[in-house]
C-alpha cells in the first residue's frame, strides 16, 4: 500500500507535533528551556566548544535562527560565545555552569517521555521507528 493511502506524511507530523508540545511542556517545566533550546545545550555539551554554523548544520537551521537562539541562551545565561580563535569571523560556542544545570534538570522529563514511548512501543519497534525515522531524514536531507 501506498504512503498517501496509509496517510504516513499526516501521521507522522501528527505524532511529531504531539511530542513537540508534550516535550516542550515538560522541559518547559523543568527549566524555563524549550525542547530546541535544549538541542542546541546538549550539542555543545557534547561537541564544544563549538561555531554557531556547526550546531546551526546540525539541527538544520539557517544562520539568522542560529544567531537569534544563541543570543536567546547568552541572554538567560546558559550559553558563553566568545570569538573563534580560529576564524575571526565566527562565534566559539560553550556551556555555561548554568546551562549544564539545566540539561541536568530535563534528565527526568526526557526520560518520562521515553517512558510514554516505551508504554506502546516494544524495544524492537522502537528500534524499527528510529531506523525508519532516520531513513526519512536521510531522504529529505537535501531538497
Amino acid at each position: 500500500m501506498s504512503a498517501s493511502k496509509h496517510r504516513a506524511y499526516h501521521k507522522l507530523q501528527l505524532a511529531a507535533h504531539r511530542l513537540q508540545k508534550a516535550a516542550d511542556r515538560a522541559v518547559m517545566a523543568a527549566a524555563r528551556i524549550t525542547t530546541a533550546q535544549a538541542a542546541v545545550l546538549s550539542i555543545v555539551v557534547s561537541d564544544g566548544p563549538v561555531t554557531q554554523r556547526s550546531v546551526a548544520r546540525k539541527l538544520g537551521l539557517n544562520e539568522s535562527a542560529m544567531t537569534a537562539m544563541t543570543a536567546r541562551l547568552c541572554n538567560m545565561g546558559l550559553l558563553e560565545r566568545q570569538p573563534d580563535p580560529d576564524d575571526s569571523r565566527a562565534w566559539s560556542l560553550q556551556v555555561s555552569a548554568e546551562g549544564r544545570a539545566a540539561l541536568k534538570r530535563i534528565e527526568k522529563p526526557f526520560g518520562r517521555i521515553n517512558q510514554r514511548i516505551e508504554a506502546v512501543l516494544n524495544a524492537e519497534e522502537i528500534a524499527r521507528l528510529a531506523d525508519y525515522a532516520g531513513r526519512i531524514v536521510d531522504a529529505f536531507e537535501k531538497p
